[in-house]
């Protein structure tokens, strides 16, 4: 399995917070069936900044530690980059990393609370680059949740969105669970990943959600998440769900049903 979202490098931001702890998390990931993975710190999300150029190195030295020893884990530079203002100028600093190195998918995160009122034009701005921005767990965010017809429009315009395996299995409660499973459902999810960190209940979860995707909703759509991942880190063209949207709650006399 392809991880195109995961925390593991030493001390850069939440996730691993040093070398003993990374080569711990690779090789859990290893354990669950995950042989590459693109290394995701966050990037500009008002926190941490992990500069190209820095990640780059780090996942260098990274992977000669992986082979030193013996974990059988590939590991690619990326970033989880959050949506802000300065984000084209990074691009055009050249301080952005994509999931690719063709520079087609970018690995787009939002507030967790949030999808800011400029996220349309961004997008724009974005795709007139050749740019595809993958937006990372749409089913945590809290907006999202409440108003799906906000991923859903984006993923109309021509993004692709990659749910949290956790989340499909429940490691974050059983309304991240469902959303997690309409969003399925309705053809707007294309990839799982994994979002690891080295906190509680952040771990991989890869096996167990593809084996719950393939007893849900079949062996086909199992087949197409795999596919989509490998497609995402070479490159090459994911091919476009016919979207459904999924309906929001409305409030009634008896509250929200």
């Amino acid at each position: 399995m392809i991880d195109l979202h995961c925390h593991l490098l030493p001390g850069v931001d939440d996730g691993s917070k040093d070398m003993e702890t990374s080569l711990r998390l690779a090789s859990e990931a290893v354990k669950d069936g995950i042989s590459f993975a693109l290394l995701t710190p966050h990037h500009m999300n008002g926190v941490y900044i992990n500069h190209k150029v820095d990640v780059i190195r780090e996942t260098k030295e990274f992977q000669k530690q992986l082979n030193a020893h013996h974990i059988n884990l590939t590991v690619f530079p990326g970033q989880e980059v959050r949506i802000n203002g300065d984000l084209l100028t990074a691009l055009d600093q050249d301080d952005i990393l994509f999931a690719d190195e063709g520079n087609r998918y970018l690995m787009l995160e939002f507030p967790d609370d949030d999808v800011p009122a400029y996220t349309d034009d961004m997008v724009y701005q974005l795709q007139q680059r050749g740019i595809i921005p993958v937006i990372v767990h749409p089913e945590r965010n809290t907006r999202i949740m409440k108003y799906p017809d906000l991923i859903y429009n984006l993923l109309q315009k021509g993004c692709l969105s990659q749910i949290t395996a956790s989340s499909y299995v429940g490691t974050f409660g059983t309304k991240v669970e469902r959303f997690s499973g309409q969003l399925i459902e309705t053809g707007q999810a294309y990839i799982f990943s994994s979002d690891a960190h080295d906190l509680p209940g952040r771990r991989f979860e890869m096996k167990q959600a593809f084996e719950k995707l393939q007893g849900e909703f079949g062996k086909k759509i199992a087949k197409e998440f795999d596919e989509n991942a490998k497609a995402v880190i070479n490159g090459e063209l994911v091919i476009p769900h016919q979207l459904q949207q999924i309906k929001a709650k409305r409030r009634g006399l008896l509250g929200w049903f």
